[in-house]
């Protein structure tokens, strides 16, 4: 039996993450992309932006919630900072928001004013959304009307180390997360700093010590185990399109074995359909093009520090796929209708 197609709204489908929502939704057996909105890219056909989707003779409207039309669900695609008046607009019409940008991420006004330095636009707002990463919150995102779709970096960093910190494996206060990510997790935007002769052939760190997206991981962990969690966070850019590959290390707890952190790994991500916890590390161009995470445990004997490998597509996992798993949910449809299982890199 077929259900019901529900409409949605793509806003921000000009952009990479916007424009992986419009490709899996219009492969997706139960949604259809009612309205295109965009910002700069306004009256333009998404074949202009996006010469890769079919369909490319639509056209974007604006992304002001008064042209957006009558639809059950809204993907928002935007900047920072410029999601929350859009959301809290179409919430007020009924409609349901996936939000796959930070303006409702954080679970108290504190912990985004440490993740961003300002002040939250709605604070009173933040507790109406529930943070969207499906593996930890399935009964929370299942009952929403609202949910903010994690980080790229969190959803890896979050998924590797909360099984561990949850079973008391790991110390939760000494978690070291190195990180790496191809260009499109920076965004569309035109940056000198993104060019391809900046990138290409080098490696680099940024935002040492301060990226926004600490606070994040922080928060999912704690969110998953009923701790505290501080974490040492530190990104890296690669000269690739696609894919992040965290890698995530802690102090383990006495007595603890590599099987003892296998095993937990296992028994948490058992029956998950996009997690698989594989016997080797890793590698990003397996996962890129699909909504999997693939996750490799290893304990360090000597200095007694357990190893945590977790690859996802940043833009899939990362943000669309992820984002469209949660609306799944919401809708009570088949969590992973419309989604790839399998990546398409060689």
């Amino acid at each position: 039996m077929h259900s019901m197609t529900y409409q949605a709204a793509v806003i921000g489908a000009s952009g990479y993450a916007g424009g992986e929502v419009v490709r899996l939704l219009d492969e997706h057996p139960d949604f259809a992309v009612a309205y295109l909105g965009a910002h700069s890219q306004a009256g333009s056909t998404l074949s202009s932006v996006h010469p890769h989707l079919a369909g490319g003779e639509r056209s974007f409207g604006s992304n002001s919630p008064a042209s957006i039309p009558e639809v059950d669900v809204a993907f928002l695609g935007l900047p920072h900072g410029s999601s929350s008046a859009v959301g809290l607009e179409l919430a007020e019409k009924g409609v349901k928001v996936v939000d796959l940008g930070s303006d409702f991420r954080m679970d108290t006004a504190d912990r985004y004013q440490l993740a961003y330095g300002v002040a939250h636009a709605q604070p009173d707002a933040l507790d109406d959304w529930v943070y969207g990463l499906p593996e930890l919150f399935r009964d929370r995102i299942a009952g929403a009307d609202l949910v903010a779709s994690p980080g790229c970096y969190p959803t890896a960093s979050i998924l590797a180390a909360s099984p561990l910190v949850a079973g008391g494996l790991i110390d939760p206060t000494a978690i070291t997360i190195n990180a790496v990510s191809g260009v499109s997790g920076a965004g569309r935007s035109l940056r000198e700093d993104l060019l391809y002769g900046a990138v290409d052939e080098g490696v680099r760190a940024y935002a040492v010590t301060t990226h926004r997206h600490r606070p994040e991981i922080e928060m999912g962990i704690e969110l998953a185990s009923g701790g505290t969690a501080q974490v040492t966070f530190t990104p890296h850019l690669v000269p690739m399109q696609r894919g992040i590959l965290a890698t995530v290390t802690a102090p383990v707890a006495d007595g603890t074995t590599e099987q003892d952190l296998k095993d937990e790994m296992r028994r948490v991500y058992g029956v998950e359909p996009f997690v698989d916890v594989v016997d080797h590390p890793p590698q990003t161009r397996w996962v890129v093009g699909s909504n999997r995470v693939m996750i490799a445990v290893y304990l360090d004997e000597r200095t007694r520090t357990a190893v945590v490998l977790s690859a996802i597509d940043n833009l899939v996992k990362g943000a669309a796929g992820q984002a469209v798993q949660a609306a799944n949910l919401m809708f009570g449809l088949d969590e992973t209708a419309g989604l790839p299982l399998s990546g398409w890199m060689p």
